[in-house]
């Protein structure tokens, strides 16, 4: 082994090791509104004057800083003995909080609802089953129970959710050519933005949002598009109450919550409720069928294994589920993050 291939291999060593840091200095530094300030500012600024608008400590914020220029979050311009900071374009465009792409109400969800329950990874990994009494309390069944327990945590989820949407609906709704369906059920869509998104992309269509009664009335209250007659909400459970008559069924991020058995209850459901010559939508974080790439997947996978009993597949997984359940004429693409399967009955 020569030292250059030493040095990388060190270099992977330290960034894995320390990877923690990573997301907590970056999450911390837009928690406390340091790319929101450099996004507002007219010109760079110093520490100095950083830590005294954010009301910080000059020394705790210089670190701070310092970190985020090595993390290529910050730009550093020297002048007169002096460091004056400003955002880089990955800050401007998702870690400010005022920027229509930020990513800050997801980093913020990781922070406070993942980051702690990885102490419990070793527990779930020896024992095969999520830890979801441990990370929470023993009277806590499954993790929306956890994500819905206070009104601010519902909202934080929301907002999460239309973090991710926000960057990746349009791309997963221009997958397939789906102008031949008309009403839309979009099943476990509380936050609205994977709706809003389709009827912007298909105007003659209509989507109904079906998720459990208390989170339609909370997401009710937060819907910026509520006044479009095109979108409206229907309350109930997907695998005890019958569901809206659709031409096309959307389960965005829904079947990787469980196992096979129950994803085929409720596929089966849907097949038995879609109008003839409809179809279902399922939108993942997809294994790819080697199963040791597909990083972002596998993220998800851990993080499911932790707080949930389900789990992620590769895309012939999921075409075999469907399949099982009724549907065919089974396509699947695999966009920058997210796969889709579009299935017909």
């Amino acid at each position: 082994m020569t030292s250059t291939e030493d040095s990388e291999i060190l270099n992977t060593l330290l960034h894995y090791q320390h990877g923690y840091l990573i997301s907590k200095i970056m999450f911390t530094a837009a928690e406390l509104g340091v790319f929101d300030l450099l996004s507002e500012s007219e010109e760079p600024l110093t520490s100095v004057a950083i830590a005294e608008c954010l009301e910080t400590s000059h020394v705790g914020m210089q670190r701070l800083l310092e970190a985020c220029v090595a993390l290529k979050l910050l730009r550093i311009e020297c002048r007169d003995n002096k460091g004056f900071y400003r955002n880089t374009a990955l800050a401007n465009l998702y870690l400010a909080k005022s920027s229509p792409k930020s990513q800050y109400s997801y980093m913020k969800f990781d922070s406070e609802i993942y980051y702690p329950s990885f102490q419990y990874l070793a527990d779930a990994i020896r024992e095969g089953k999520n830890q979801i009494s441990s990370i929470h309390d023993s009277s806590t069944k499954d993790f929306f129970q956890a994500a819905y327990r206070t009104e601010e945590k519902t909202q934080l989820y929301f907002n999460a959710m239309k973090n991710i949407w926000i960057l990746y609906s349009r791309e997963i709704i221009s997958m397939f050519d789906l102008s031949r369906f008309h009403h839309i059920c979009d099943l476990g869509g509380g936050s609205g933005i994977f709706a809003e998104e389709h009827i912007l992309s298909y105007p003659n269509s209509s989507v109904t949002i079906f998720d459990l009664p208390d989170v339609v009335e909370k997401a009710k209250n937060n819907f910026v598009a509520l006044e479009d007659s095109r979108i409206s909400f229907q309350g109930g459970d997907f695998f005890k109450d019958p569901v809206p008559k659709a031409d096309l069924y959307i389960l965005s991020k829904i079947l990787h919550l469980w196992g096979d058995e129950k994803c085929m209850q409720l596929l089966t459901k849907l097949y038995e409720a879609c109008k003839p010559g409809g179809g279902i939508l399922v939108v993942e974080p997809v294994l790819g069928e080697e199963r040791v790439k597909s990083l972002g997947a596998h993220f998800a996978s851990i993080k499911l294994l932790l707080h949930t009993d389900g789990k992620t597949r590769t895309s012939p997984e999921h075409k075999a589920l469907l399949t099982a359940a009724g549907f065919k004429e089974i396509q699947a693409k695999i966009g920058s993050v997210y796969g889709a399967l579009l299935g017909r009955k």
